[in-house]
């Protein structure tokens, strides 16, 4: 490759990338507020934040009997 000609890598999703960060966080304090506060409830609430769309998607696929 020439001096010249170089590639730019341009991403253009920082919009949604705040938005699934405050999203993350939500869900966290959601997560963390429903535990019983030990260490182990706190991590799993930790993992659960960031798989919750997963559990969203489940239940709406549930309800409309897929």
């Amino acid at each position: 490759m020439a001096r010249g000609d170089r590639v730019k890598y341009v991403s253009g999703a920082g919009q949604f990338g705040f938005f699934f960060l405050l999203a993350y966080i939500g869900a966290a304090i959601y997560f963390i507020s429903v535990s019983d506060g030990s260490f182990w409830a706190v991590v799993l609430g930790l993992l659960q934040a960031i798989v919750w769309p997963v559990y969203l998607i489940y239940h709406l696929l549930l309800l409309v009997g897929a």
